[in-house]
């Protein structure tokens, strides 16, 4: 067994959309897209709007909070973790120094993830 895939729920669809294109590199498939889903073109990953009336009692701080008593975090392949690392906290989003050396980042809702090195 293996996992197909990993879908976010999200305030701010076009926001988060924006993020993980314009920062992580993937690339929204157009030909599922809906007014509330993105699903990437690698497949593996996709983000779905909450509700209307569920967003609109969501308060987003900014920077966001981390959220990190959640109960799965999400691993993102990048060509430079540096480069990646360094482009995130130049938008003002939080970097999470671990103290075992490594680093985590927070999207713009909060919710922590790690990068790792493509090979």
């Amino acid at each position: 067994m293996r996992l197909h895939g990993a879908m976010l729920f999200v305030k701010d669809l076009s926001r988060m959309t924006t993020f993980y294109s314009d920062v992580l590199g993937l690339t929204p498939n157009d030909e599922t897209r809906l007014d509330n889903w993105v699903e990437f073109r690698d497949g593996a990953f996709s983000l779905h709007a909450v509700p209307i009336a569920v967003a609109e009692s969501i308060h987003i701080e900014s920077p966001p909070r981390p959220r990190e008593q959640t109960a799965a975090k999400l691993t993102f392949e990048v060509k430079d973790v540096d480069a990646t690392l360094s482009k995130i906290e130049s938008l003002g989003l939080p970097l999470l120094r671990r103290p075992w050396g490594g680093t985590e980042a927070v999207d713009p809702e909060g919710n922590v993830f790690a990068l790792c090195a493509a090979n």
